[in-house]
């Protein structure tokens, strides 16, 4: 019996894989369990249809996280905050509040999440932030804290 495998099955093979198994494995633990479907033509027909939409739609998302990255090397996100007495910041600049600066002063929403800073950034001037895309795109976004 041939069984397309929808799972990673240990001592079988992975996912997409067409496997020949004996009758019994097949039905009762392979399908029964949902590991795998019975390899017809119109399930593997449907199953490399469905590799090719997903493979059409992941190359246009890494196509526009690719333009965001663009985006993101020519932006400069302003960011104001209130100095103390001695000229540096009260607190650390968050995560958070670039990515809701990002989205306010520019339209672009990035989660504060894939946004990362080595060091916290406690005064007014220049910082380079790197920004984590998907798919291994990385942007970089130059942040200018000025105070108020």
């Amino acid at each position: 019996m041939k069984v397309l495998l929808t799972k990673d099955v240990k001592s079988l093979g992975k996912k997409g894989e067409i496997k020949e198994v004996k009758d019994g494995y097949g039905r009762n633990f392979l399908i029964g369990k949902g590991f795998a479907l019975h390899a017809t033509n119109e399930v593997i027909k449907k199953y490399e249809a469905e590799q090719r939409r997903k493979a059409k739609e992941e190359a246009s998302e890494v196509e526009r996280l690719k333009e965001i990255e663009k985006k993101l090397s020519t932006l400069r996100l302003i960011i104001k905050r209130k100095l103390g007495a001695n000229g540096s910041l009260f607190g650390a600049v968050t995560k958070e509040e670039i990515s809701n600066e990002l989205k306010k002063q520019h339209e672009i929403e990035i989660d504060k999440k894939s946004i990362e800073i080595e060091n916290a950034i406690k005064m007014t001037g220049n910082f380079e932030i790197s920004i984590k895309l998907g798919h291994g795109i990385h942007g970089k976004l130059n942040v200018e804290i000025v105070g108020e």
